[in-house]
């Protein structure tokens, strides 16, 4: 149980009620009855939102008289969909690998079919849209080259003082033909957070037997924290990042001694406590005594609801401009998930340059370096343009 956790009241959000008793582990289907009230256009919109599409479509198909007959067909084009790409994904995935250990580079697959087939036990249940791997660091440009070699494009990227070393943690890679893109990962998340070394995480990975080539993804446990840390910088503005967590804890076996020792030696406790807030709180789902006192803090509460508006108003980050207000609320709340020593570390590399001071003053390649001291001018200048505009 949780002693203190966030209160949401979705009586006036009957859409998003009717989705989570859907995606609820105990409710079945005959036990499934909708308001009458219910906007069924907005209702898919929140579903395809959310990314839980193909669990929605098995919940609901065998109950026609329950639901529309166009959103069922609807729900199932998006099942056939994600079906295809799934399967696409999981044959590009085992060319890669091939080419990959013929090359003698060791990847680790981060997301996509070999998650969604450990979690599901089905590739077509979870919903992914590219690939992500993990290589080292030393071995970027070898993989790079490879990727290049079968066709696949860069995105464009700043040259500025290597600054998406320090910034990033991944660069994507389009396949124009096979429209596929590939994310490859030297990081599993974003500088400040704490890094964990590729040798450790190779150390205890778990081979996937969703192709006849085995895959090689992350350990159970630190796959659930790697799940946490991602769903948290990204608001959990999607309900299928939350269901992952729930469907772990109730199809795995965690070593939940090893997991609490891993979010704490990364300083993520507070990530960790906010995740199984809004877990319990949306999907009942349970918390294992060994993380009780990780969850029921009053830290991990302000968290959570921190996050709850971002999942009611189906807020997506990667969609620009964004409104103003929606803009500072994001910028407070991963400031707030951070730890004292990531914050201390982020405003530190506020002063790394990045690609617009070049942009709005040129010099010559060997003297980049002076952007360092440049920054906080150009900085400040493009602060009064902006001002100034509005």
């Amino acid at each position: 149980m949780i002693d203190k956790q966030p209160i949401i009241d979705t009586s006036q959000f009957k859409e998003l009620d009717f989705l989570l008793t859907l995606l609820r582990e105990e409710n079945k289907s005959e036990e499934i009855i909708p308001s009458k009230e219910i906007d069924w256009s907005y209702f898919l919109k929140l579903v395809k939102h959310h990314r839980v599409c193909p669990l929605v479509y098995l919940k609901l198909k065998d109950t026609p008289d329950a639901v529309p007959s166009n959103v069922i067909e609807a729900l199932l084009q998006e099942y056939k969909k994600n079906t295809f790409k799934m399967l696409q994904l999981t044959g590009e995935m085992e060319t890669l690998d091939n080419v990959f250990q013929e090359n003698d580079i060791e990847t680790l697959c981060l997301k996509g079919p070999p998650v969604a087939y450990d979690l599901f036990g089905d590739i077509s249940l979870r919903m992914s849209k590219d690939l992500d791997i993990l290589v080292r660091e030393e071995e970027l440009e070898k993989a790079e080259s490879i990727l290049f070699s079968l066709g696949y494009e860069k995105e464009k990227v700043s040259t500025v003082l290597n600054e998406i070393k320090w910034r990033h943690h991944h660069i994507a890679y389009y396949h124009p033909n096979k429209k596929i893109q590939v994310e490859v990962h030297w990081r599993l998340q974003p500088r400040p957070m704490k890094r964990t070394s590729f040798e450790e995480l190779w150390s205890r990975k778990r081979e996937s037997q969703v192709t006849k080539h085995p895959i090689s993804f992350m350990g159970t446990e630190d796959l659930m924290l790697y799940l946490i840390s991602h769903g948290a910088r990204h608001g959990w503005s999607r309900l299928r990042w939350l269901k992952d967590i729930d469907q772990m804890v109730r199809n795995k076996d965690i070593n939940y001694v090893h997991f609490k020792e891993l979010a704490i030696e990364h300083q993520q406790n507070h990530l960790v406590g906010q995740a199984f807030q809004l877990a319990h709180l949306f999907f009942q789902t349970p918390v294992h005594e060994e993380l009780r006192h990780i969850v029921n803090t009053k830290v991990a509460n302000q968290l959570a609801e921190k996050a709850i508006p971002f999942i009611k108003e189906m807020v997506q980050f990667h969609v620009h401009p964004q409104p103003k207000s929606l803009e500072r609320s994001y910028k407070n709340y991963l400031i707030s998930i951070k730890s004292k020593r990531e914050k201390v570390l982020f405003f530190i590399i506020l002063f790394y340059p990045i690609s617009v001071d070049a942009e709005m003053f040129k010099l010559p390649h060997k003297l980049h370096f002076f952007y360092f001291l440049l920054r906080p001018l150009l900085w400040s200048v493009r602060k009064i343009k902006k001002v100034t505009l509005s």
